[in-house]
Protein backbone atom coordinates (compact mmCIF):
# COMPACT_ATOMS: atom_id res chain seq x y z
CA UNK A 1 0.00 0.00 0.00
CA UNK A 2 2.68 2.43 0.89
CA UNK A 3 4.19 1.94 -2.83
CA UNK A 4 1.08 2.87 -4.09
CA UNK A 5 0.55 5.74 -2.12
CA UNK A 6 4.04 7.33 -3.20
CA UNK A 7 3.54 5.97 -6.92
CA UNK A 8 0.07 7.99 -6.79
CA UNK A 9 1.45 10.82 -5.30
CA UNK A 10 3.49 11.69 -8.07
CA UNK A 11 0.47 12.75 -9.71
CA UNK A 12 -2.04 14.09 -7.07
CA UNK A 13 0.08 16.19 -4.49
CA UNK A 14 0.48 19.91 -5.15
CA UNK A 15 2.67 21.84 -3.26
CA UNK A 16 1.97 24.82 -1.93
CA UNK A 17 5.18 27.00 -3.73
CA UNK A 18 4.40 30.77 -1.96
CA UNK A 19 8.16 31.33 -2.51
CA UNK A 20 7.30 31.18 -6.33
CA UNK A 21 4.40 33.04 -6.18
CA UNK A 22 5.17 36.11 -4.29
CA UNK A 23 2.04 37.99 -5.08
CA UNK A 24 -0.35 35.43 -4.80
CA UNK A 25 1.10 34.33 -1.42
CA UNK A 26 -1.11 34.30 1.62
CA UNK A 27 -0.08 34.48 5.54
CA UNK A 28 -1.15 30.99 6.25
CA UNK A 29 -1.77 28.34 3.38
CA UNK A 30 -1.55 24.70 3.62
CA UNK A 31 2.16 23.11 2.55
CA UNK A 32 0.73 19.78 0.90
CA UNK A 33 -3.04 19.53 -0.25
CA UNK A 34 -4.02 16.36 -2.02
CA UNK A 35 -7.49 14.84 -2.73
CA UNK A 36 -8.45 11.14 -1.94
CA UNK A 37 -11.51 9.19 -3.42
CA UNK A 38 -13.82 9.54 -6.20
CA UNK A 39 -14.15 13.50 -7.47
CA UNK A 40 -18.30 12.73 -7.47
CA UNK A 41 -18.55 11.02 -4.55
CA UNK A 42 -21.43 12.76 -2.78
CA UNK A 43 -20.09 13.07 0.18
CA UNK A 44 -16.70 15.07 1.71
CA UNK A 45 -14.75 15.51 4.32
CA UNK A 46 -12.32 17.79 4.53
CA UNK A 47 -9.03 17.70 7.16
CA UNK A 48 -7.04 19.94 8.24
CA UNK A 49 -3.53 18.12 9.74
CA UNK A 50 0.20 18.28 10.85
CA UNK A 51 0.88 14.64 9.78
CA UNK A 52 3.30 14.18 6.97
CA UNK A 53 0.57 12.79 3.96
CA UNK A 54 3.34 10.41 2.91
CA UNK A 55 2.33 8.61 6.00
CA UNK A 56 -1.13 9.47 6.88
CA UNK A 57 -2.29 9.02 3.33
CA UNK A 58 -2.40 5.10 4.04
CA UNK A 59 -4.22 5.22 6.62
CA UNK A 60 -7.05 7.41 4.43
CA UNK A 61 -7.04 5.31 1.51
CA UNK A 62 -7.36 2.03 3.79
CA UNK A 63 -10.76 4.28 5.69
CA UNK A 64 -11.98 5.21 1.84
CA UNK A 65 -11.51 0.86 1.35
CA UNK A 66 -14.49 0.49 3.74
CA UNK A 67 -16.42 3.41 3.16
CA UNK A 68 -17.96 4.10 -0.36
CA UNK A 69 -19.34 7.43 -1.95
CA UNK A 70 -16.99 9.40 0.17
CA UNK A 71 -13.93 12.04 -0.98
CA UNK A 72 -11.25 12.93 1.27
CA UNK A 73 -9.39 16.56 0.98
CA UNK A 74 -6.25 16.32 3.21
CA UNK A 75 -4.36 19.35 4.08
CA UNK A 76 -0.75 19.29 5.84
CA UNK A 77 -0.11 22.26 7.78
CA UNK A 78 2.63 23.44 9.73
CA UNK A 79 1.49 23.52 13.27
CA UNK A 80 1.18 27.12 13.91
CA UNK A 81 -0.49 27.84 11.05
CA UNK A 82 -3.13 25.39 11.48
CA UNK A 83 -3.86 26.98 14.82
CA UNK A 84 -3.95 30.42 13.49
CA UNK A 85 -6.32 29.01 10.51
CA UNK A 86 -8.08 27.09 13.21
CA UNK A 87 -8.60 30.39 15.49
CA UNK A 88 -9.84 31.78 12.77
CA UNK A 89 -12.49 29.30 11.86
CA UNK A 90 -13.63 28.99 14.99
CA UNK A 91 -14.32 32.98 15.00
CA UNK A 92 -16.62 32.29 11.59
CA UNK A 93 -13.23 32.70 8.73
CA UNK A 94 -14.21 30.92 5.35
CA UNK A 95 -14.05 26.98 4.16
CA UNK A 96 -13.52 25.50 8.27
CA UNK A 97 -11.94 22.35 8.40
CA UNK A 98 -14.30 19.05 9.39
CA UNK A 99 -11.81 17.97 11.22
CA UNK A 100 -8.48 19.29 12.80
CA UNK A 101 -5.28 16.80 14.12
CA UNK A 102 -2.14 18.46 15.57
CA UNK A 103 0.92 17.44 17.11
CA UNK A 104 0.56 20.80 18.57
CA UNK A 105 -1.49 19.08 21.27
CA UNK A 106 -1.16 22.18 24.08
CA UNK A 107 -2.65 24.57 20.81
CA UNK A 108 -5.38 21.77 20.70
CA UNK A 109 -6.19 22.08 24.64
CA UNK A 110 -6.52 25.95 23.91
CA UNK A 111 -8.98 25.74 20.79
CA UNK A 112 -11.34 23.37 22.93
CA UNK A 113 -10.69 25.54 25.99
CA UNK A 114 -12.17 28.63 24.13
CA UNK A 115 -15.25 26.93 22.64
CA UNK A 116 -13.98 26.06 19.25
CA UNK A 117 -14.96 22.26 19.12
CA UNK A 118 -17.92 20.28 19.23
CA UNK A 119 -18.59 17.52 21.55
CA UNK A 120 -18.80 13.84 20.46
CA UNK A 121 -19.78 11.06 22.30
CA UNK A 122 -19.46 6.92 21.10
CA UNK A 123 -18.22 3.59 22.31
CA UNK A 124 -14.73 4.02 20.62
CA UNK A 125 -13.95 7.21 22.26
CA UNK A 126 -15.51 6.12 25.71
CA UNK A 127 -12.34 3.37 25.25
CA UNK A 128 -9.93 5.79 25.21
CA UNK A 129 -8.05 6.52 28.80
CA UNK A 130 -8.97 9.54 30.57
CA UNK A 131 -5.42 11.17 29.81
CA UNK A 132 -6.24 11.31 26.21
CA UNK A 133 -10.12 12.22 26.12
CA UNK A 134 -11.02 15.82 27.13
CA UNK A 135 -14.66 16.77 27.55
CA UNK A 136 -15.51 14.66 24.77
CA UNK A 137 -14.06 17.26 22.78
CA UNK A 138 -10.47 16.66 22.12
CA UNK A 139 -9.04 13.07 21.63
CA UNK A 140 -5.62 11.76 21.24
CA UNK A 141 -5.58 9.01 18.63
CA UNK A 142 -1.34 7.92 18.27
CA UNK A 143 1.27 7.31 20.26
CA UNK A 144 4.51 8.25 19.25
CA UNK A 145 7.61 8.76 21.09
CA UNK A 146 9.76 11.72 21.29
CA UNK A 147 13.29 10.44 20.48
CA UNK A 148 17.29 11.36 19.60
CA UNK A 149 18.70 10.55 16.04
CA UNK A 150 22.26 9.91 15.62
CA UNK A 151 24.52 8.83 12.42
CA UNK A 152 25.10 5.26 12.84
CA UNK A 153 28.77 5.53 10.78
CA UNK A 154 29.49 8.64 12.43
CA UNK A 155 28.50 8.32 15.92
CA UNK A 156 30.50 5.37 17.58
CA UNK A 157 28.51 2.93 19.59
CA UNK A 158 29.99 3.62 22.99
CA UNK A 159 29.13 7.31 22.64
CA UNK A 160 25.49 6.47 21.48
CA UNK A 161 23.76 8.92 23.98
CA UNK A 162 20.90 6.52 25.80
CA UNK A 163 20.08 9.52 28.30
CA UNK A 164 20.07 13.46 28.08
CA UNK A 165 23.23 12.82 30.89
CA UNK A 166 24.96 10.83 28.37
CA UNK A 167 24.18 14.20 25.77
CA UNK A 168 25.45 16.09 27.83
CA UNK A 169 28.73 14.36 28.32
CA UNK A 170 29.21 14.21 24.97
CA UNK A 171 29.01 18.15 25.27
CA UNK A 172 30.79 18.88 27.85
CA UNK A 173 34.33 18.98 26.63
CA UNK A 174 35.90 22.17 25.48
CA UNK A 175 36.96 20.92 22.42
CA UNK A 176 34.25 18.36 21.67
CA UNK A 177 33.51 16.63 18.00
CA UNK A 178 30.00 17.18 18.81
CA UNK A 179 30.13 20.79 18.63
CA UNK A 180 28.13 22.58 15.91
CA UNK A 181 26.78 19.06 15.19
CA UNK A 182 23.53 18.50 17.45
CA UNK A 183 20.54 19.76 16.27
CA UNK A 184 16.92 20.78 17.68
CA UNK A 185 13.47 22.18 16.74
CA UNK A 186 13.40 25.91 16.15
CA UNK A 187 10.80 26.58 19.03
CA UNK A 188 9.67 30.15 17.72
CA UNK A 189 8.93 28.66 14.44
CA UNK A 190 7.69 24.82 15.41
CA UNK A 191 5.01 24.69 17.57
CA UNK A 192 5.61 20.38 18.18
CA UNK A 193 9.38 22.07 19.21
CA UNK A 194 7.91 24.11 21.23
CA UNK A 195 5.68 21.53 23.04
CA UNK A 196 8.71 19.29 23.59
CA UNK A 197 10.79 21.89 24.91
CA UNK A 198 8.34 23.18 27.44
CA UNK A 199 7.79 19.28 28.60
CA UNK A 200 11.58 18.94 29.09
CA UNK A 201 11.52 22.28 31.26
CA UNK A 202 8.74 20.61 33.59
CA UNK A 203 10.26 17.39 33.72
CA UNK A 204 13.76 17.30 34.08
CA UNK A 205 16.54 18.58 35.71
CA UNK A 206 18.89 18.03 32.94
CA UNK A 207 17.20 21.09 31.37
CA UNK A 208 18.60 23.83 32.60
CA UNK A 209 22.60 21.97 31.18
CA UNK A 210 20.68 21.22 28.12
CA UNK A 211 20.34 24.51 27.61
CA UNK A 212 23.72 25.59 28.44
CA UNK A 213 25.64 23.02 26.68
CA UNK A 214 23.51 23.54 23.74
CA UNK A 215 24.31 27.21 23.76
CA UNK A 216 28.30 26.90 24.45
CA UNK A 217 28.64 24.20 21.94
CA UNK A 218 27.02 26.11 19.15
CA UNK A 219 23.74 23.86 18.55
CA UNK A 220 21.31 24.16 15.64
CA UNK A 221 17.85 25.03 16.05
CA UNK A 222 16.07 24.23 12.89
CA UNK A 223 12.43 24.29 11.85
CA UNK A 224 11.21 19.87 11.32
CA UNK A 225 11.11 16.80 11.51
CA UNK A 226 12.32 16.11 7.71
CA UNK A 227 15.44 18.91 8.46
CA UNK A 228 16.59 17.24 11.26
CA UNK A 229 16.62 13.87 9.98
CA UNK A 230 18.44 14.15 6.44
CA UNK A 231 20.76 16.26 8.14
CA UNK A 232 21.63 13.78 10.79
CA UNK A 233 21.38 10.72 7.98
CA UNK A 234 23.46 13.16 5.73
CA UNK A 235 26.04 13.45 8.51
CA UNK A 236 25.63 17.22 9.02
CA UNK A 237 24.73 16.70 12.11
CA UNK A 238 26.16 13.77 14.22
CA UNK A 239 22.75 13.84 16.49
CA UNK A 240 19.51 15.22 16.59
CA UNK A 241 17.19 15.81 19.76
CA UNK A 242 13.71 15.60 20.91
CA UNK A 243 12.57 14.26 17.33
CA UNK A 244 9.32 13.00 16.83
CA UNK A 245 9.52 9.13 16.74
CA UNK A 246 6.87 7.92 14.03
CA UNK A 247 9.05 10.08 11.56
CA UNK A 248 12.50 8.87 12.34
CA UNK A 249 11.73 5.97 12.26
CA UNK A 250 9.49 5.55 9.08
CA UNK A 251 12.88 7.20 7.35
CA UNK A 252 15.40 4.71 9.38
CA UNK A 253 13.07 1.77 8.21
CA UNK A 254 14.86 2.28 4.68
CA UNK A 255 18.27 4.33 5.67
CA UNK A 256 20.67 2.15 7.59
CA UNK A 257 22.52 5.73 8.03
CA UNK A 258 20.00 6.56 10.86
CA UNK A 259 19.71 5.16 14.58
CA UNK A 260 16.94 5.54 16.40
CA UNK A 261 17.01 6.11 20.45
CA UNK A 262 14.32 6.29 23.15
CA UNK A 263 15.76 8.32 26.08
CA UNK A 264 15.85 5.69 29.16
CA UNK A 265 15.72 8.46 31.83
CA UNK A 266 12.75 9.50 30.67
CA UNK A 267 11.06 9.53 27.39
CA UNK A 268 8.07 11.62 26.54
CA UNK A 269 5.03 10.55 24.64
CA UNK A 270 3.07 12.50 21.93
CA UNK A 271 -0.85 11.56 21.06
CA UNK A 272 -1.39 13.89 18.28
CA UNK A 273 -5.02 15.55 18.49
CA UNK A 274 -8.61 15.45 16.89
CA UNK A 275 -10.64 18.19 17.38
CA UNK A 276 -14.40 18.03 15.33
CA UNK A 277 -14.60 22.33 14.93
CA UNK A 278 -17.78 23.54 15.75
CA UNK A 279 -17.97 25.26 12.11
CA UNK A 280 -16.93 22.07 10.74
CA UNK A 281 -19.72 21.90 7.50
CA UNK A 282 -19.65 17.43 7.54
CA UNK A 283 -19.39 16.58 11.32
CA UNK A 284 -21.17 13.37 11.07
CA UNK A 285 -18.37 12.62 8.56
CA UNK A 286 -15.57 13.79 10.77
CA UNK A 287 -17.60 11.90 14.08
CA UNK A 288 -17.09 8.49 11.37
CA UNK A 289 -13.19 8.76 10.64
CA UNK A 290 -12.84 9.10 14.74
CA UNK A 291 -14.18 6.39 15.57
CA UNK A 292 -12.44 4.52 12.50
CA UNK A 293 -9.05 6.33 13.85
CA UNK A 294 -10.18 4.39 17.41
CA UNK A 295 -11.30 1.28 16.52
CA UNK A 296 -9.06 -1.79 16.00
CA UNK A 297 -9.04 -1.99 12.36
CA UNK A 298 -8.05 2.36 12.55
CA UNK A 299 -5.30 1.70 15.09
CA UNK A 300 -3.82 -1.37 13.07
CA UNK A 301 -3.09 0.90 10.23
CA UNK A 302 -1.78 4.18 12.60
CA UNK A 303 0.66 1.18 13.84
CA UNK A 304 1.70 0.04 9.74
CA UNK A 305 2.19 3.95 9.72
CA UNK A 306 3.92 4.49 12.66
CA UNK A 307 2.35 6.67 14.35
CA UNK A 308 1.61 4.02 17.09
CA UNK A 309 4.74 2.94 17.99
CA UNK A 310 5.90 0.14 20.41
CA UNK A 311 7.14 1.34 23.75
CA UNK A 312 6.64 -0.41 27.37
CA UNK A 313 7.38 -4.31 27.49
CA UNK A 314 7.78 -4.32 23.33
CA UNK A 315 11.17 -4.12 21.32
CA UNK A 316 12.34 -0.89 20.74
CA UNK A 317 13.67 1.59 18.19
CA UNK A 318 17.31 0.12 19.10
CA UNK A 319 15.94 -3.31 20.03
CA UNK A 320 16.48 -1.73 23.54
CA UNK A 321 13.16 -2.14 26.07
CA UNK A 322 11.48 0.81 27.28
CA UNK A 323 10.45 0.67 31.24
CA UNK A 324 7.00 1.71 32.22
CA UNK A 325 8.47 4.25 34.96
CA UNK A 326 10.84 6.12 31.90
CA UNK A 327 7.78 7.04 30.33
CA UNK A 328 6.35 10.47 30.30
CA UNK A 329 2.59 10.84 28.27
CA UNK A 330 1.96 14.17 27.20
CA UNK A 331 -2.08 14.00 28.60
CA UNK A 332 -4.63 16.04 27.12
CA UNK A 333 -5.66 18.69 29.93
CA UNK A 334 -6.04 22.13 30.99
CA UNK A 335 -2.07 21.96 32.61
CA UNK A 336 -0.99 22.42 28.78
CA UNK A 337 -2.41 26.04 28.91
CA UNK A 338 0.27 26.73 30.98
CA UNK A 339 2.82 26.73 27.59
CA UNK A 340 0.64 28.93 26.06
CA UNK A 341 0.52 31.91 29.08
CA UNK A 342 1.62 34.80 27.02
CA UNK A 343 4.04 35.71 29.96
CA UNK A 344 5.39 32.38 30.28
CA UNK A 345 5.91 31.45 26.71
CA UNK A 346 7.78 35.12 26.07
CA UNK A 347 10.14 34.61 28.76
CA UNK A 348 10.75 30.84 27.74
CA UNK A 349 10.89 31.88 24.23
CA UNK A 350 13.21 34.75 25.09
CA UNK A 351 15.51 31.61 27.21
CA UNK A 352 15.74 29.53 24.35
CA UNK A 353 16.90 32.37 21.82
CA UNK A 354 19.48 33.19 24.02
CA UNK A 355 20.75 30.19 23.60
CA UNK A 356 20.49 29.69 20.33
CA UNK A 357 21.39 32.87 18.94
CA UNK A 358 22.93 33.43 15.64
CA UNK A 359 22.22 29.26 15.05
CA UNK A 360 19.03 29.42 13.98
CA UNK A 361 18.25 27.69 9.95
CA UNK A 362 15.45 29.87 7.88
CA UNK A 363 12.86 27.45 6.53
CA UNK A 364 9.37 26.22 6.42
CA UNK A 365 8.31 24.48 9.11
CA UNK A 366 6.04 21.25 8.63
CA UNK A 367 4.86 19.05 11.49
Amino acid sequence: MRATLRKRMRGWVLFVALCLAPGLAKARAPEIVQRFGDGDAPRHLLIRSTADLSIFGQVIEAYLATRAGLAVTYQQWGSNDLYDDSVDGCHGGPDPADMVMSSGVHQMVKLVNDACARSYRSPETENLPAALRWRDELWGVTREPVVMVYNRALVPPSEVPRTRFDLLDLLRPSLSRYAGRVATYDIERSGLGYLFAFADSREAATFGGLLESFGRTDAIATCCSAELISGVADGTYLIAYNVIGSYAMERAFGDDRIGVVMPEDYTLVLSRAVMIPKTARHASEAQAFLDYLLSSAGQTELQRARLIMPLVNEEGAEGERISETALRPIGLSPTLLVALDRQKREQFIRRWHETFQGTRLPSAEPQ
